[in-house]
């Protein structure tokens, strides 16, 4: 049955991005070779020399990343997401950002070519979100069946994050060069990671006493057994009330409620922002479902998961449907195998890892990238190496 499942999602996910290169390729390919003729040629910075080796999406000159390093960012990125539900947009950026070398060679068009850098940075933010989705997917189904995903809070979620994730993409496709991609980036890491620095400490902790209960309960009754035991699935997560006004549930003993209005809410902020980045928004549906909700983290995860499929389908949807975006999808295929791999792993190691340990993973990683893009987009150099 498990292989069945996997096999299933393969195929879908082979089909649709299929689909996605014979139905875009027009358009995407005609407006690249557009902003390809009007760059200037040559060897210098932003130029483009039509006697070098084609790299990213065809473009002579451009960075061409080795396949198997695509497979073990993907790797990465599909574990870190899948681990704690957030921050695999955040590692799919850094990767084509920084360790492929992306935005460094799109930067220099800025100038010279200012159609390409925009189109470079419409590709990047795209291509971080087909990472995503995948994860996404991928996650969501294991959390389900593991009894640790909140579908009707999901469905809210997902519900508000339709509208931002399309509106977006249409308002700032082609608008938004590469230095401001970084360093809004930054930015937005930096202040949600900073927001959850509070919530691991003492004062932080104090007032999320029901999601503390419900994580000590998990990890008691769930994390010393053997992943066959039948009982744990029966404690996860059963929803005990649907209604427009309320809906309750329970994890492990542990009751929890909320209004429907305020996830479909917060999914179309967050879904907003996370597309004018290019992530999957998972970075800020963590502190919305831990900090305002006030979830223990080993349901939010899979929430997480589920509420960033439906709105990166949308934003991935728009983006080239709509725009036409350019997608390099052989590259892309390289990483999603990692990516596939990874989202496999992180459920089953994540359990094995405490709450408020996954909580500080989370902030360290968003220090260093929040502070290292800020730097680098608006100041032109990053205080951190590797950025």
């Amino acid at each position: 049955m498990k292989q069945r499942k996997w096999m299933v999602i393969g195929i879908l996910t082979a089909v649709a991005v299929v689909c996605a290169i014979v139905l875009t390729e027009p358009a995407a390919a005609g407006k690249l070779e557009d902003a390809i003729a009007k760059t200037p040629q040559g060897t210098g910075k932003g130029m483009i020399d039509p006697n070098a080796a084609p790299g990213f999406m065809g473009i002579p000159g451009a960075p061409h990343p080795f396949w198997f390093y695509g497979i073990l960012w993907g790797i990465w990125v599909g574990w870190i997401f899948s681990t704690v539900g957030a921050f695999g947009g955040i590692m799919a950026g850094v990767g084509h950002i920084t360790v492929f070398g992306l935005a460094d060679y799109g930067r220099t068009f800025k100038d010279t070519s200012p159609d390409l850098n925009k189109l470079l940075t419409d590709s990047i933010r795209t291509s971080n979100q087909y990472l995503v989705g995948l994860s996404s997917l991928i996650s969501s189904l294991t959390y389900y069946r593991m009894g640790r995903l909140v579908l009707p809070l999901g469905i809210c979620l997902a519900v508000g994050g339709i509208a931002g994730a399309y509106l977006i993409p249409v308002l700032t496709a082609g608008k938004i060069n590469l230095s401001q991609y970084i360093g809004f980036f930054g930015i937005i890491v930096l202040v949600i990671g900073c927001f959850l620095f509070y919530e691991t400490t003492e004062r932080g902790q104090a007032s999320k006493k029901a999601a503390k209960a419900a994580a000590a309960a998990f990890e008691k009754d769930h994390i010393k057994r053997q992943e066959g035991n039948s009982e744990h699935a029966a404690r996860g997560v059963e929803v005990k009330q649907w209604g427009a006004s309320k809906i309750t549930f329970t994890f492990y003993g542990v009751e929890f409620s909320f209004a429907p209005i305020w996830p479909i809410a917060g999914g179309f902020v967050i879904a907003a922002i996370s597309a004018f980045i290019g992530v999957g928004g998972g970075f800020l549906y963590v502190p919305f479902l831990t900090s305002i909700a006030g979830l223990p983290m080993y349901i939010v995860a899979g929430t997480s998961a589920m509420a960033v499929f439906v709105s990166m389908i949308t934003s991935i949807f728009t983006f080239m449907f709509v725009k036409g975006t350019p997608i390099d999808f052989l590259f892309i295929g390289v990483e999603l195998v990692g990516i596939f791999i990874g989202s496999i792993l992180g459920p089953y190691t994540s359990k094995y890892i405490p709450d408020i340990w996954l909580k500080r993973l989370f902030v360290v990683l968003a220090v260093y990238v929040g502070v290292g893009y800020t730097t680098k987009g608006f100041l032109g150099y990053s205080i951190f190496p590797g950025m």
